[in-house]
């Protein structure tokens, strides 16, 4: 594990101001060894698993040498799908929110081509795209590579599989020679050794070691749920199944915060720690944890490393980490001192990819749980009640209250109706509001690699490139004779119309003109 902060690695003060906002309190491993040497300027190979924190490994030196008095694309990144071509221009906006000026363009396949000219003609200065359509953008001279810097090619193993060779081969030969070129691959094979000899100039390896970890002893379980549904299905997993102690962690201290907020106002026990409260304050809230004043511990990798608590029965990663290390860390805190347990981790979407690189990591299978219901944490609770009820009456651990019964029974209520009642009060404290769960996804399609010839559904007959084939029917165009017909009748029919007739038509001792009916040129009469 690094311990380097972010204000070590050379970056400029507004992308520190970037990165501070968002909560990321260190780099990942692969952040604290590529930047450096991305930022010295030379090629870089960057091995590591997807889900690794990668993208800000490159996007932070490359946003640090963009010269925003130009107007022209400096940085060109290419990735293998739309999906992630968006996820890593989206990131890039984040990292740059306070880099005042930046514009990232992100351009890929199946959306309008004339947005995409708009932000390529105004110069954007990163563009994040998908082979294909940067072809398309080349071909059509929308952008201009003279002033590129930096090419990055995003999982390139994983291009080169989709069959982009031929395609990052010309992207790359229409950037000038003395670009930098930064390869990242989960994979080094022949293909991908082949395009780096190529197209690179001594470039420096970065690879981070992946130690095989397995965490047997953890019931290692996922759902999958948006965002903003997650505190509600925390709710009802912790109402379900009521821990002793839990660990709840996130990415961000923000999220931390957020997620702290949520739990309190919905009546759980919880506190928070992350980076920006002091070691005093920390010490304090862990000790309340360990005394079971606090049931819930909301907390960052960064505050909660070194926590050695034995008794936490579950650990909930509301946040899916960026380090597979730092998954095996997390879950590491329960199932301790020969004890069992359990680990939960909340996905959606994008965070699928991040999930198989844990489970690659970790050498085992996450099993997707559905998220339950509302009628099944009402129906788990009455059932703990009921159990507990009947444990205390079968092990005759209760006090004798016969003097309140007998009062109950003499005013004319039935025992049924007393221990309704009574079951009602011990279920009334567990009651609160509870909000709808969203469990839509956000499909991508992976574009793929452009073929000779075209094709699709508005391809010619012949199948070149954007031809249109019509299936209309040739027919005579309907042309309205001469004349004032706003009256209706029939195009076609001559002297039948019913429209109002001419004004030389009108007077009989006046015979209509020669050549009138032929539509010729003629002098109407005065």
């Amino acid at each position: 594990m690094t311990t380097v902060p972010f204000s070590s690695l050379g970056l400029k003060q507004p992308l520190l101001d970037s990165v501070h906002k968002l909560g990321f309190e260190q780099p990942s491993p692969i952040q604290a060894q590529t930047i450096p040497v991305v930022m010295s300027g030379v090629d870089v190979i960057g091995l590591s698993q997807t889900g690794s924190g990668k993208t800000a490994a490159f996007a932070l030196p490359a946003l640090n040498q963009i010269d925003l008095s130009k107007n022209a694309t400096q940085v060109l990144i290419l990735c293998p799908t739309r999906e992630l071509a968006v996820q890593v221009c989206e990131e890039v906006h984040r990292l740059s929110s306070c880099l005042k000026g930046l514009t990232a363009l992100p351009v890929y396949g199946g959306t309008p081509m004339f947005r995409q000219v708009k932000g390529l003609r105004a110069g954007a200065h990163i563009v994040v795209g998908t082979p294909g359509r940067i072809i398309d953008h080349l071909e059509r001279k929308n952008l201009q590579t003279d002033q590129i810097k930096m090419v990055i090619l995003d999982e390139a193993d994983r291009m080169l599989d989709m069959g982009f060779k031929e395609d990052m081969e010309n992207i790359l030969s229409q950037t000038p020679e003395e670009r930098q070129t930064l390869f990242f691959s989960a994979t080094m094979n022949k293909p991908v050794e082949k395009l780096i000899s190529k197209f690179s100039h001594n470039p420096q390896t970065v690879a981070i070691e992946q130690r095989a970890m397995t965490v047997d002893a953890i019931d290692q379980t996922y759902y999958e749920v948006r965002s903003r549904s997650k505190t509600e299905v925390l709710s009802r997993l912790l109402d379900m199944d009521p821990p002793k102690r839990a660990i709840v962690f996130c990415n961000t201290k923000q999220m931390v915060d957020d997620c702290c907020e949520a739990l309190l106002a919905r009546g759980y026990a919880a506190d928070r720690i992350h980076g920006d409260i002091t070691q005093q304050g920390r010490e304090r809230v862990i000790a309340r944890f360990r005394e079971g004043t606090v049931e819930l511990l909301v907390a960052t990798d960064v505050a909660a490393r070194g926590l050695d608590i034995d008794d936490v029965g579950i650990v909930f990663n509301y946040d899916l980490p960026y380090d597979p290390e730092d998954y095996v860390h997390r879950i590491g805190r329960t199932g301790r001192a020969g004890r069992s347990g359990r680990a939960v981790t909340f996905v959606f979407g994008r965070d699928i990819h991040r999930m198989q690189a844990i489970e690659r990591f970790t050498r085992q299978n996450l099993k997707r749980v559905q998220i339950p219901t509302q009628e099944d944490v009402e129906g788990t609770r009455a059932d703990r009640v009921f159990n507990d009820v009947r444990t205390m009456l079968e092990n005759n651990t209760f006090k004798n209250h016969d003097a309140l019964v007998d009062r109950l029974l003499d005013q004319g209520h039935t025992p049924t109706d007393i221990a309704s009642a009574l079951f009602t009060m011990l279920r009334k404290d567990e009651s609160r509001p509870v909000e709808a769960i969203q469990e839509d996804r956000e499909p991508f399609r992976p574009e793929t690699p452009r073929s000779g010839g075209g094709g699709g559904k508005f391809a010619g007959k012949k199948g070149g490139k954007g031809g249109f084939k019509t299936n209309f029917k040739k027919r005579p165009f309907d042309r309205a004779p001469r004349g004032d017909h706003s009256g209706g009748g029939k195009p076609f029919a001559k002297g039948k119309g019913k429209g109002p007739k001419p004004e030389w038509a009108a007077k009989k001792s006046a015979p209509p003109p020669k050549g009138a009916a032929s539509g010729r040129r003629f002098k109407r009469p005065d």
